[in-house]
């Protein structure tokens, strides 16, 4: 089926600033409440929300085999469940519907009110229910930093690293969506020189990883596997990712079973999923392995993605600080490979499931995706707009990530994720 949403001389009858993240080929999908307090299902046409309950109600998805009430939920786990074919033709709908050449909906005063609220109107939301999330290792450049700052830099990598994408299970109950204050986690952390006592207190090593996120259908029945030629077809789309990591909770109980306490604490997600389908305009040769991938690791094509991505820290009350720019593209381990790897032990996978890329970083400083290899582990703290400097995230700060693809013709983008970090909560005496 010809994705018609993707047509880049394609242009709406709703008005679009001319960089905005979302013009009419992007048509992301995600979950908000309106000013009327309802909750529904929805997408993003630059600065207006649509409605796609009401959008649905009103009859303007006639002919596509639709439930009454798949949009009139508070996830999108249900249209997800659907599967690529039905995503495509809601997708390639709503873009013939605000077609500047189509003139039902633009003709329909009433029905407009229904359907259009404008951002501010609107309060976004998880766009799934979370069952169950995966963060992956899979930047060969982040993983030779940290295996440099940690280990003899001959041995940055495991020898594991190079011959399968590595993954551990996250907590899904501390993701929430852009906006939402995080609190500066407490725990335990190493033994000061000459002690055998660990400390105690909130951390002080709070840092952010600049990653991105994929989100699946409903894949496969437990003991069997998706084979790697079929794993974009389980893939509903990306989102901005943000997954926050306590370095010094985490330096201390990592051993021997991996990240714990440092990093389930809050995960920040944009709140518009970006469609692989709208993506299609962007896929770049996937990087070069040194191993060539085990037969079912290997790619056909490509499956890589040109989105480019930027943080900035803002001190409360000051200006923000761009201190990095990175890309998808960097990543080693596919989104494909992921996937395939996931499930070849048969490991099944469920609508509203989150794969983390873990942290992206690129070949130069200034592409490095953590504050732990932007700062070399604090040796060379980064100064911001307001003179002050940072070595890691100090409370009242606002980190601030941004995601878009651009080529001649079109610009899609993810929007913003954003979690500003509020001190920790202190101990009753």
């Amino acid at each position: 089926m010809k994705i018609t949403a993707n047509n880049p001389n394609r242009k709406s009858w709703l008005s679009i600033a001319e960089n905005s993240d979302f013009p009419i080929q992007n048509i992301p999908f995600g979950v908000f409440i309106t000013k009327d307090d309802i909750i529904t299902i929805g997408t993003r046409i630059g600065d207006f929300a649509i409605d796609l309950g009401a959008l649905h109600q009103l009859g303007y998805f006639e002919g596509i085999p639709l439930t009454d009430d798949i949009f009139l939920q508070d996830s999108l786990n249900d249209f997800i469940a659907d599967g690529r074919k039905t995503w495509r033709l809601v997708r390639n709908r709503i873009a013939d519907i605000f077609d500047i050449e189509n003139n039902g909906l633009q003709q329909q005063t009433a029905h407009k009110d229904k359907i259009i609220f404008t951002m501010e109107e609107v309060e976004m939301l998880l766009p799934v229910s979370v069952g169950d999330y995966t963060d992956f290792y899979a930047s060969k450049e982040h993983a030779t930093n940290v295996g440099t700052l940690f280990r003899d830099p001959k041995n940055a990598l495991m020898p594991n690293w190079l011959h399968i994408p590595i993954g551990y299970h996250g907590r899904s109950s501390s993701i929430i969506p852009s906006g939402i204050p995080v609190r500066r986690p407490y725990g335990q952390v190493k033994p000061v020189e000459g002690s055998n006592t660990p400390g105690f207190g909130p951390s002080r090593l709070l840092d952010f990883e600049l990653e991105m996120a994929f989100i699946t259908t409903d894949s496969n029945n437990l003991g069997e596997r998706i084979p790697i030629e079929e794993t974009e077809e389980h893939i509903f789309g990306l989102v901005l990712f943000n997954d926050w990591s306590a370095r010094d909770i985490q330096a201390w109980e990592y051993q021997p079973l991996g990240p714990f306490l440092g990093k389930n604490f809050a995960s920040t997600i944009s709140p518009w999923i970006v469609t692989l389908d709208a993506l299609e305009p962007f896929r770049v040769d996937n990087p070069k392995q040194v191993y060539e991938p085990m037969p079912y690791l290997k790619v056909d094509g490509k499956k890589s993605y040109d989105i480019k991505l930027q943080v900035g820290i803002q001190p409360e009350g000051g200006t923000e600080t761009v201190v990095a720019n990175s890309n998808f593209k960097y990543m080693y381990w596919t989104m494909a490979q992921q996937l395939a790897h996931h499930t070849v032990n048969g490991c099944n996978v469920r609508s509203g499931d989150m794969m983390g890329s873990g942290t992206i970083s690129g070949p130069t400083k200034d592409s490095f995706g953590s504050m732990l290899e932007l700062t070399w582990r604090g040796q060379n703290p980064i100064a911001l707009n307001d003179g002050s400097t940072r070595k890691f995230i100090n409370d009242n700060d606002t980190v601030i990530m941004r995601a878009h693809c651009e080529n001649d013709e079109v610009r899609i983008g993810f929007g913003e994720c954003i979690g500003k970090v509020l001190p920790a909560i202190p101990f009753k005496e």
